[in-house]
This record gives C-alpha cells, structure tokens and sequence, in this order.
C-alpha cells in the first residue's frame, strides 16, 4: 500500500494548484447541476500518481528507483529483469489506467462492459474477429518462456498498484462513470497485454479499405477510370527504400547486393502482353488481348479483372485492350447490374462496420504512415551514424506513445535491459528507441496481409471446390453495462470469421454480387469471410524484447524474424557506425488474385499457400548511397522482387522528400547534424502545390476578388507555415479542384456522410442530357475515410491527366451560380473562384488575415468521454486547438482529408533523433504529456513544443538521468 509520503517537487505546485481551482469549477458546475452532488479538489487528486517517497510492493526482490524530469518522464533501475517490469507496470498504470483499461475492452470486445447500450455493434464485430483469443492462444503456445515471465511481473505490477484502490483513486474518468454504472477495474493479465499488438495490427492492416473502395467504384465507373485512380507507383520519380537486391536464384534467399531477380521462380507479377478474361464492371464480359500489370491474368471476380490485369469491359463489351469480345445478352446485363448494386450495398455496410472500430492509430488507409531515416556517420558532424523516426498516428489524448527508460543497474543473464525509448502503455518493453548497442526506429510496410472472401453457404455448410465443409461456430455473450447480455454465434470458414455475419445489411452480402460463369448458383447468396495475419497466432511480443536486448544488425535481424504482425519497415544504427534496414513480417503467397479484390472462396486455387519467407523478405546493411529513407513508399521495385508486397503503397512524396534534403545537405561533402535532422522533420514543402501552382497563375481572373487571392501564390515558395496566407488559399484550391473533378462523381458509398449531389441514378443508361433522370444521393462514409482524401495517390491521379486539357475528369455540370467546365483550365479557375468565397467565409474578406493555421487546427480529445461524454467532460478532458503547419503528403505530415476540410486528423504522434554512440544527446517529443491524468500538469506539457517543432533533451546515462531528475520514487519489497 502507498506510504503518506505524496509530496511533488516545489517547482510543480503553482501550476498543479491554479489547475486544481478550474476543475474543481467545472466539476462542481458538472456535478452539482448534473448530478445533485460536488466533486471536490480531492476528486481530482485522488488519482494523481505518487512520484517521491516509498510505496511497498508485492513481489519485489529489490528496491526499484524510478526517476522523473520535469516532464514526468520515468527511468527506472532495477537488479532483475521481474522488478524491472513490475515496476513498469506500476509506473504505466499510475499515469495511464483508464487508457490502458479501455485499450483492453475494446481488444477483447468488451466496451459495452463499461459504456453500456451504444458499444454492442463494435464489441459483436470485435468479438466476431476474436484477437483476445488468438493473444491467448499466442500466449499458450507460441511465446517464449521468457517472454511470458516478463508479461506477468508485468501484470503483477499494475495489479500492484490497483491494489486497494477504489476507481475514483485510479482516474477521475471512472468518477464520471459512475454516475452512469457500477463498473469496477478488474486485475490485468498477461493476455491484455499481448491483445494490443492485435489493435496495432488492425489499424495497420494494409489495403483492406482500397480492396472495398475498388469494388464500390463500379457503380459509377468504368475498369478503366478506375484503373485511372489508382496509378502505378512512380518508380522513376520517387525512390523505393532499395535500389539494389534481388532474391538469389540459387540459395532462394535476399540477396542485397546481387542484381535484381524479377519474377523468376514466383508468381507473375510484372508486366507483360497476354489473352485473358476478365469480367467487367459494367454488364458485358469480354476476351481480348493486352498489357498490363498483376499476379493473375486469369478470371477476375466481384466486376472487375484482377488489378491491372489483361484489357478490361465497358458496359457495350468493349475492351481496353485490342481484341474483340462478345457482350452478354440484354437480360443478362440487367442482371450483373442489380448484382453490383447489391455488392456495392453490402461493401459499404461493411465499410460502415469497420469505421465503427476505434482507430486508435489512425485513420486506415494511405494516410498512415511514419517517416524514419537513418544517416551513416560519413555524412554526419557526429561521425557516427543519426536516426529520426517520427510516426504518423490518429492525435488523441492522452498520446499514444509513453516515454520511459528501462534500466539495469548492472546488465547480466538475470538483468538483461538497458533501453529507453517509446512505449505503449499497458505493454512491457520499449517499442521504438534505443539500448546501449543500437537504435531502431518503425514505419508502416503497408503490407497487403488481409483479403475478403465470398463464401458460398448452404445451411450449415460452405463450399470448396467440389465438396461442403462444416462451418466452425462458437457462442458468445456480451454483457451490456445497464441492459440486458447479448448472446451472439460467430461462424467461421477456413479462411476466417464470416465478417458478414455483424450486420443486418452485411448478412446478405454476395446475394447479386457479380461472379464468373463458373461460379456455385448464389441460391439465398454469398457470406463474406476474412482472412488476416493476424488472427493466426504468432510471435510479435517475444520480438519486442529481442529488439531491446539486440546488440549488432544480426541479432538485430533475428528480432524482426519474430515481428510478424502488423508488417513494419524496421530501420536500424549501431555505436560501430553500421546501418541497416529489414521488411519483416508475414506476407501470404497468393496462387491466385493479388488481393486487390475480394476473392472467391469455393475456389481452392485462391487458397493462401503460405507466407514469403523470412531469408526471401528485403533488408539491407550499409548500403553504398549511406543512408536509407522508409516513408510507406515502395520497398523494392515490384518488377525486381519475385512476391507482391502490395499493390497499395504509399506513393512516395514524402519519402522522395527526405531523399532530396538528404541528398542536398551532404553534395559536395557537406553534413547532417542533429539540427539538420530536427529541421527535416519538420519540413513543410508541398509537392502538389509545386505542381499545380505554374498552372494555376496562368488563369485569366477578372473578378477582382478572385485575382486578389490569386496574388498570394505569385511570391509563395510553396511551404506550408502556420501564418502563410498562401497555403491556406492553395489547399482551398486544391480542395476544390478534388471535389469538382473527382469527389462529385464518386458513388455515394465513398463520400462524406451527409454531402448530398443531384446525380442520374448508378444503374441508368439513358444519355447524360438535361432530361435524363436525377436524383439525390447523399454520402455515407465517415470524414476521416471519405474520399477523395488528397494524399499523395490523387497527387499522381492529377498528374497523370494534367497535361490533357480536355481530360473527361475536367467536366463538372452547372451549378446555380458557376457554368459548367469542359476543360482543365475552365475547372481550375473555377476552383479557385470557390475556393476564394468558402475562405471569405472561413477567415473573412481580407486575405491578408488569412492563414493556414487558422484552418488547419488539431484539438487533442480523449478518446472515450472528450468525444461521446457531455459538453462539460469534454471540455473539462480536451485540449486544443493548435494552429499547425505541414499538411497531407508532407514530410511534417499534419494530415487532412480533402474530402471532409481541413481539420487535422493524423499527425506526428512522436518524434526522436537518435545520436547514436552518444546517446545523451539524443532528443525526443511526445505528442501529449507522460500523465493520463486531466489537469495534470503532464498531460500537455509537451504539446506547445512539438508543435513548433521542438525537441526535448533525453537522458540515458546514469549521471545525465540523475543531474535531470525533479521526482524519485522508490518501490520495496513489501514486508521490508
């Protein structure tokens, strides 16, 4: 139990006690008006951590110190590897329950437990998807003994710490609670743990969102507009992360330095001129004979060739390719047309359903990403090599990431970590940082790891090839805080859980959905199943620990072996000056398809037939350019590499950024210091505004107010600072220019929920003319997924049709007040016409007030009550708004959806700079502040600093810790 002793530093107090006079306001309006009570000051204070003094701990075999800055920010020492952390359970959850508690309701679909009614549809999808039971079976079965004994002193510290603790004395949000339901913490397990790298995982699935988004285009557009939006990579523009290696034909295995492979040996995925047939998107099916990109040239599925694939079908039964082909009869063609519309129904619920899910890294799709670059010590002042990683994550409070040093007073077998870095609350281990050896940093992969499946069912049975296998069911219940426990069955093929099963809508899911003529009779329709990496059970947690323990790039590698879910581009530095890079992770061999679209599971041959090899996945060591660059862009040329990673990487904007301020600084023998690294990441250069601005000011503008704000870009070097007036009118311009060439004529299912278009309805074929049918069609998906979402995809769409004036995507209709446009410039102009009036009535008449930060602002919410909770808790738990910088596709990568406006809805949620070798001048920012704890005076203490971009001193060393330690608190033994 705490000692009395709870005393914090003088230099805390003042800014502690004028917080604890304005929530112990709003507290008291909150409780006094809402719920005939006063929350007090001790309310509040009740949670607050003890930082000094002594706390007695169970299971203790030693005295552990932890070390706070002035910050908040922990390093702990310890003589054991179980004291070390148990300790780091304590100390997380003395800053970070609630978060950590939620965090494992929702990975065991249990959120309804404590937020009652309005939880039970994403706890029914969670459970359907079960990652709480592949984590046990993980922690059964596949980590090491090791592992485990570090995840239950783990769970015995944060049980230590809720020990005797009513919820009040935990976070003042279980305070609010309790004024809706009884709910009491229950003890933390190991298994809890182990479930968040399922979460982890989820948000950094891969292409799951194109797949959908893919299929749901053919309600209104062709395979080749389609095709047109979503463009091959610019490999002869923006680098991949290796410009040499290639799997050797003899050995099978990576070879970095040998020449580039291809595709020998692997399924065909380059380019090539073939027959095949695929079937179209619009009704009419056709042979013809073509060249183009995929893994398959065979029969597509779901109203579309696989992608890229031989020529595809327009709705007469023409192809894009020469050849000649024969439509489908009339009757026929009506049919496949009701078929697409059901599909494209059941896509968008499902779509729907996974906007449902809490994103706690982001919003998923080609907007999650992170920067990381490491420079060899050649090009560097230090002479030994420098890291930056920053990570680019969905803002929320408290932050993702928990800044913390895990310390050995002297390293041995029974004490084995010295290692500081970022961590996830409720986890043990540093994820992202450094030890005394190396440094590592993550970015996403972007792996293509997961693929939909139409499953044909007859009863309790589902088809494969010629025979009907037995569908796998299990019972669950949910318990429902202030209602009555939902029971659920979840039902299961070979391939995964029937995903469709979690929706009124999704339970008729493949009833129409166009197939090829060897498909089984849909009879009452097809289930759609999901298969997923991560629902086989792996060894991603043992990996955490290896990659603190590494000590040179081979066990650096042996680590990233284990890091099989969710597939991550691992960078790496060394104190002997080597560098390196490993794609790791697990990436299904596909026989047939190349996931691009949901696959038809009653065909074996679109089995997964396992997973690349490890020896056959991209790494490189020392590479001879002398630094590597990981930004979500292409790993390899996917015409040198024998297996498809993806088909949906990031486009390389960011990443060619980093290359050429890489490249800049050390030509002609220049360079990089840890400032130069510092100013990288927050570089605000805008790649499309550098395309598109030569064009914009050759408009002709004669309104006079139009022309004034045209002015702004005449002078602008296309950086995208807080206070600049241009930028702000540019990504106005930009806006506008996605939403009349693009966002207006995509199908409903893809834009913003609530934006309404008079459209001719998806299945006409009457001639597009002023008496051709119209009706209303109102957006359905969610704003932060809505597209178009102007990152760096639609920077190649424009791109690729910028040189053709008369571009079909240059047409938009007449509006009651503007013509309609025929040509590029005519959209342009008015773009920039719209654009000026929605400014006018953003941030007034004067353009020399406007600003970009004004409109581009992050508010930090909780993720639970600052966002469903009442006005007052919101405001009593948020934070915000800050005027920022930076913008989509940016290597400062403050991103916002186009589609929706401007809010920031994905940032940097960390940033570091390693020097390695010497470690404590290395610096680092978190997002947020170290506490959980509202009113803290830690739970935002960092956030003016990152946003202007500035880094924090990060002590390692046993002096540099101690000279910058503000609180120290001891754990004992208990009975000592």
């Amino acid at each position: 139990m705490p000692s009395n002793n709870s005393a914090s530093s003088p230099k805390k107090k003042k800014g502690r006690r004028a917080r604890l006079l304005v929530i112990l306001l709003v507290l008291a309006l909150l409780g006094g008006i809402g719920y005939g009570g006063y929350w007090g000051v001790s309310t509040v204070r009740a949670s607050f951590p003890q930082t000094t003094g002594t706390i007695k701990i169970a299971g203790l075999s030693g005295d552990v110190e932890v070390k706070r800055d002035d910050y908040g920010i922990p390093q702990i020492y310890a003589d054991t590897d179980a004291d070390l952390f148990r300790a780091q359970g304590f100390v997380h959850a003395q800053d970070r329950f609630w978060e950590m508690d939620v965090r494992r309701h929702m990975t065991s679909g249990r959120l309804s437990e404590m937020f009652g009614e309005s939880q039970v549809e994403t706890d029914t999808f969670l459970r359907t998807l079960d990652w709480h039971g592949v984590a046990q079976k993980e922690y059964d079965d596949k980590l090491s003994a090791g592992t485990k004994k570090h995840l239950q002193a783990y769970a015995e510290g944060v049980n230590a710490y809720l020990e005797g603790k009513g919820a009040e004395e935990i976070s003042v949000e279980y305070a609010a609670l309790s004024f809706t339901n009884d709910y009491k913490p229950e003890p933390w397990t190991p298994v809890d743990s182990v479930a968040w790298l399922k979460a982890m995982a989820w948000d950094l699935r891969g292409n799951m969102q194109e797949e959908i988004d893919r299929s749901l285009l053919t309600s209104r557009m062709s395979p080749k507009q389609i095709k047109e939006l979503y463009p091959a990579y610019p490999y002869d523009r923006n680098k991949p992360v290796m410009d040499k290696g290639g799997v050797d034909p003899v050995t099978g295995m990576f070879d970095p330095k040998a020449e580039p492979t291809g595709n020998a040996g692997a399924p065909d995925t380059g380019t090539g001129t073939g027959t095949g047939t695929g079937t179209g998107t619009d009704p009419g099916t056709g042979t013809g004979t073509g060249t183009g990109t995929g893994t398959d040239p065979g029969t597509g599925t779901l109203g579309g060739t696989p992608a890229d694939s031989t020529g595809s079908t327009d709705s007469t039964g023409s192809t894009d390719s020469t050849g000649s082909t024969d439509s489908t009869s009339p009757t026929d063609a009506a049919g496949l047309a009701d078929a697409a519309e059901g599909l494209n129904t059941q896509l968008s619920s499902l779509s729907e359903t996974l906007d449902t899910i809490p994103a706690l890294l982001g919003p998923n799709g080609n907007g999650i990403g992170s920067n990381s670059w490491v420079v060899s010590g050649q090009y560097t002042t230090t002479g030994k090599p420098l890291l930056a990683n920053d990570p680019h994550l969905a803002p929320q409070l408290p932050s993702l990431w928990y800044q913390m040093g895990l310390h050995c007073r002297k390293v041995s077998k029974s004490c084995q970590y010295q290692t500081a870095g970022f961590t996830f609350s409720g986890m043990p281990g540093v994820v992202i940082g450094h030890n005394q050896d190396i440094a590592w940093g993550f970015t996403n992969l972007g792996a293509d790891v997961s693929d939909l499946y139409l499953e044909k069912l007859t009863g309790d049975t589902y088809q494969v090839g010629g025979e009907q296998k037995k569908l796998t069911t299990r019972k669950e219940v949910i318990k429902v805080a202030g209602g009555d426990s939902k029971k659920i069955t979840v039902r299961s093929t070979e391939h995964g859980p029937l995903v469709s099963d979690r929706s009124t809508e999704l339970n008729k899911v493949g009833q129409k959905a166009p197939v090829s003529n060897a498909a089984p009779d849909r009879a009452t329709g097809y289930a759609v199943a999901l298969r997923w990496t991560a629902l086989d059970p792996g060894k991603s947690m043992d990996a955490v620990f290896k990659l603190n323990r590494a000590t040179d790039f081979a066990s650096f590698r042996q680590a990233a072996k284990d890091f099989e879910v969710p597939s991550q581009n691992l960078i790496y530095a060394d104190d002997k000056g080597n560098i390196g890079y490993q794609a790791p992770g697990r990436i299904p061999r596909r026989a047939e398809g190349d996931g691009s679209l949901p696959a038809p599971g009653w065909d074996p041959k679109y089995r997964w037939e396992g997973y690349v090899d490890f020896d056959q996945m991209p790494y490189e060591e020392n590479p001879e350019r002398g630094y590597i660059v990981t930004a979500n862009q292409a790993v390899v040329d996917a015409e040198k590499y024998p297996y498809l990673i993806t088909a949906d990487y990031g486009y390389g904007a960011r990443s060619q950024r980093i290359n050429n301020l890489i490249e800049s600084k050390i030509k002609g023998g220049g360079k990089i210091s840890t400032e130069d690294m510092r100013t990288m990441q927050m570089d605000n250069a805008s790649e499309i505004a550098k395309l598109l601005t030569p064009y914009l000011l050759k408009i002709d503008v004669s309104d006079p107010n139009v022309r004034e704000a045209q002015k702004l870009l005449e002078t602008w070097d296309y950086t995208q600072e807080p206070d600049s007036a241009a930028a702000a009118y540019f990504n106005a311009v930009w806006r506008n220019i996605l939403k009349l060439s693009f966002g207006n004529k995509l199908p409903k299912e893809l834009r913003v929920e609530g934006e309404c278009l008079s459209v001719r309805p998806a299945d006409s074929t009457a001639p597009d003319d002023e008496l051709s049918e119209r009706v209303i069609e109102c957006g359905q998906r969610d704003a932060d997924s809505a597209q178009p979402d102007g990152g760096d995809r639609w920077f190649e769409v424009v791109r690729g049709i910028l040189k053709d004036e008369d571009s079909p995507w240059w047409r938009s209709p007449e509006s009651r007040n503007d013509k309609a446009t025929d040509t590029r410039d005519e959209l342009f102009a008015r773009a920039m016409e719209d654009a000026r009036w929605e400014l006018t009535a953003e941030l007034g008449k004067d353009v020399d007030r406007w600003s970009w930060g004004r409109l581009h602002q992050l508010t930090l919410k909780n993720q639970t009550l600052g966002t469903e909770g009442p006005g007052l808790l919101q405001h009593l738990l948020n934070r915000g708004p800050w005027n920022l910088g930076g913008g989509e596709a940016t290597v400062n990568a403050t991103g916002w959806n186009a589609a929706a406006g401007y809010e920031v809805v994905w940032v940097p949620s960390m940033r570091m700079v390693v020097n390695v070798g010497d470690w404590d001048k290395s610096d680092w920012i978190n997002l947020s502040g170290a506490s959980g704890h509202a009113y803290s005076a830690h739970y935002t203490d960092q956030t003016d600093k990152w946003a202007n971009g500035e880094l924090l001193d990060w002590s390692f060393s046993e002096d540099a810790v101690e000279t910058n330690t503000v609180d120290a608190l001891t754990l004992s033994p208990a009975g000592d």
